[in-house]
C-alpha cells in the first residue's frame, strides 16, 4: 500500500512489516520496522487515508507441518493447523491491529480485534464504517468471508460471516476432498463482495445487510483447471470482472494458470470471455520457483483506478502490463523481470534463489510498486 508518500509492505519471512519513504520514488528510504508478535505474521495490511488494518495469523510458513510448500495447498488448512478440531493450543496472534498512520513515518496502535483460531488472511478496506476480511476460525475447515464494523477504529466488531456448506465442522457440517476451499480475500463493490475461493473457484455474495451476507452466485472452473483462485476484481464500468488463479508449486506442477475475464452483464451468471497471454519469452516453468498469476493491482481508490490497464505479478516472470481495451482479446503491453536475487530470504528448506513477484500497486502518476519475498522492493515507471 502507498500513503502519503510512504510505502507499506508485509513480511513473508521477515516477520511484522516495514515503512518505506518513496516521496522520492528514485532513493527509497526504510523510515519504521513493527515486529510481528511470536510465531505470528503480518503478510497482509490495507491503508486509506489516516488507518492502517495489519492482519495477524499463525505463521504458516515457519511450522512445521508445511515446510512442505505443498502441504499448504491441498486439503482442509483448519485441519492441518489443528483449529478445525480445536485440538492445537495456540501460540501465535490471531486478530487485526489497527494503526493511526496520520504520521506515516510513525505507525501508532490504536486497537487489536482479537479472532478465535489460526487469524485473518487479507483484509479489504477503502474506507468507511466496513472493513472485510478472509478469517480462519475454530470449528471451520478453512478461511471463511467475514465484515468487521470499524466505525469506532479503536474498537472493531465482527458484524457477519459466510462460508461455503461444509466448512463448519463445529455444527456438524462434513468436508471432503483433499482441494483447497477456503476464501483467499474479496473485493467489494457497493453491495457486492466478489470473493476468492481458492480451489472452489469464485464466490459472489449480497453484503447489503452485512450482519447477514448472501450468496449470489458460486461458479467453479476447477476441475478441469487447476483451482487457486486469488483475485475476482470488479470493472463496473464495464460491466467485467478480472479472475486471478494464483500459480502455488514450483516449476508448473500445479499446471499453467490463467487470468480470466469475465462478462458480469448479469451478475448472477457470470460468463467467462477470455484469458491473458502466457509470458513465453523464457522457460519459466524451467526457471524454479512458482510460474503464473500470484496478484493483480485492485483499482485502490486512492491509486490510479483503470478499467483498460491491468498489473499482475507473475512470480518468476516479474511484472506485467496488460491492455483489456478489447476485453476478448487482453494484449500485453509491458513487462519487467528483475534480475536473481542477491541472497534467500526464504528461510524453508531446498527453495530456489529466483525471484518471486507477489504484490503490486500503481500509484495516480503511474508509478508501479511491486515486492519481491527474495528480491526486496521494485519501484517502475510504466509510460505506455
Amino acid at each position: 500500500m502507498i500513503n502519503k508518500g510512504f510505502a507499506f509492505t508485509g513480511h513473508m519471512f521477515s516477520k511484522g512489516f516495514s515503512v518505506i519513504d518513496v516521496r522520492d520514488p528514485h532513493n527509497p528510504k526504510p523510515v519504521a520496522y513493527v515486529p510481528a508478535p511470536a510465531n505470528t505474521w503480518n503478510i497482509h495490511l490495507q491503508t486509506h487515508e489516516d488507518l492502517l488494518l495489519v492482519i495477524n495469523a499463525k505463521d504458516m510458513f515457519a511450522s512445521a507441518e508445511f515446510q512442505d510448500e505443498t502441504e499448504y495447498y491441498k486439503g482442509a488448512l483448519g485441519k492441518k493447523v489443528g483449529t478445525a478440531q480445536q485440538t492445537r493450543q495456540r501460540d501465535w496472534t490471531a486478530g487485526m491491529t489497527v494503526y493511526d498512520i496520520s504520521n506515516p513515518a510513525e505507525p501508532r496502535k490504536i486497537s487489536f480485534m482479537p479472532v478465535e483460531g489460526g487469524g485473518i488472511h487479507r483484509i479489504w478496506y477503502t474506507g468507511g464504517r466496513w472493513a472485510y476480511a478472509s478469517v480462519l476460525l475454530d470449528g471451520f475447515t478453512d478461511y471463511i468471508f467475514m465484515t468487521i464494523d470499524i466505525a469506532d477504529p479503536a474498537n472493531p466488531k465482527e458484524a457477519g460471516r459466510f462460508w461455503l456448506p461444509g466448512m463448519n465442522l463445529a455444527a456438524g457440517e462434513e468436508h471432503n476432498g483433499e482441494r483447497r476451499g477456503g476464501l483467499h480475500h474479496a473485493i467489494i463493490h457497493g453491495d457486492t463482495a466478489y470473493g476468492a475461493w481458492r480451489d472452489e473457484g469464485m464466490v459472489v455474495i449480497d453484503v447489503t445487510d452485512r450482519s447477514n451476507p448472501e450468496l449470489i452466485v458460486h461458479k467453479n472452473w476447477s476441475p478441469p483447471f487447476g483451482g487457486g483462485t486469488h483475485n475476482c476484481l470488479p470493472l463496473p464500468d464495464r460491466d467485467l470482472l478480472v479472475v486471478v488463479d494464483e500459480a502455488v508449486l514450483d516449476n508448473c506442477e500445479d499446471g499453467i494458470k490463467h487470468i480470466w475475464m469475465f462478462d458480469n452483464r448479469v451478475p448472477s451468471s457470470p460468463v467467462s470471455i477470455s484469458t491473458f497471454p502466457i509470458p513465453s519469452e523464457a522457460e519459466y516453468c524451467k526457471k524454479d520457483g512458482h510460474f503464473g498469476p500470484h496478484n493483480i493491482y485492485e483499482n485502490r481508490p486512492d491509486g490510479l483506478v483503470s478499467d483498460q490497464l491491468i498489473f499482475s505479478t507473475m512470480q518468476n516472470a516479474g511484472i506485467r502490463v496488460t491492455d483489456i481495451s478489447d476485453a476478448y482479446r487482453p494484449m500485453e503491453v509491458a513487462a519487467f523481470v528483475p534480475p536473481k536475487p542477491n541472497r534467500l530470504i526464504d528461510h524453508r528448506p531446498g527453495r530456489p534463489l529466483v525471484i518471486q513477484n507477489c504484490d503490486v500497486y500503481v500509484d495516480k502518476q503511474g508509478l508501479v510498486y511491486a515486492n519481491d519475498y527474495n528480491g526486496g522492493l521494485f519501484i517502475l515507471e510504466y509510460q505506455g
